[in-house]
């Protein structure tokens, strides 16, 4: 009777199987953050995105930017505060026309708000060809749409202004 009542100890352990699993997530987490690591940052792409275009100050520049017409869609131009009310967030919609004869393949551009004296408030750089639009053939117009926050209640949000900074041909 007495064997009955008195249960032989247990003999607990550590759960191997919650180990090996433990330490084999711990692996895969750190080849994730290993792999993107070591990936090129935004900028490095850019740059190899637009490696051989011409840029501001070349004669070819300038001779291709006269066939580039930048015009705001100012019926899908948005402004409103935005959702912590610390201020105002615009959306700018843009069209781009390629009105030359060579196919784009590479196009940055320099989206700006600025005052009614032209004084820059906010100014963002875009890369439209090959991230929005794989090329840009003669005579096509694309949308191209961008985002500017940050903006205070009283700016003097006059007008947009865009300009091509980085082109390359075809």
């Amino acid at each position: 009777m007495d064997t009955l009542l008195n249960k032989p100890e247990e003999k607990r352990g550590i759960n191997k199987g919650l180990v090996v699993g433990a330490i084999i997530g711990l692996v895969l987490i750190g080849g994730v953050l290993l792999y993107f690591a070591m990936q090129p940052s935004m900028e490095e792409q850019m740059a190899k995105v637009l490696e051989g275009s011409h840029r501001e100050g070349s004669p070819e520049f300038a001779a291709l930017t006269k066939d580039i017409i930048i015009s705001t869609d100012t019926d899908k131009t948005k402004q409103s505060p935005t959702a912590l009310n610390n201020g105002i967030a615009m959306f700018i919609v843009g069209n781009i026309r390629n009105k030359g004869d060579k196919t784009i393949t590479g196009l940055e551009i320099n989206v700006g708000v600025v005052t009614q004296f032209n004084q820059v408030l906010k100014e963002r750089r875009l890369l439209v060809v090959p991230m929005q639009e794989e090329q840009l053939e003669p005579g096509e117009t694309i949308t191209v749409n961008a985002h500017l926050n940050g903006f205070k209640r009283d700016d003097d949000r006059a007008n947009i202004r865009w300009r091509v900074t980085a082109i390359r041909v075809e």
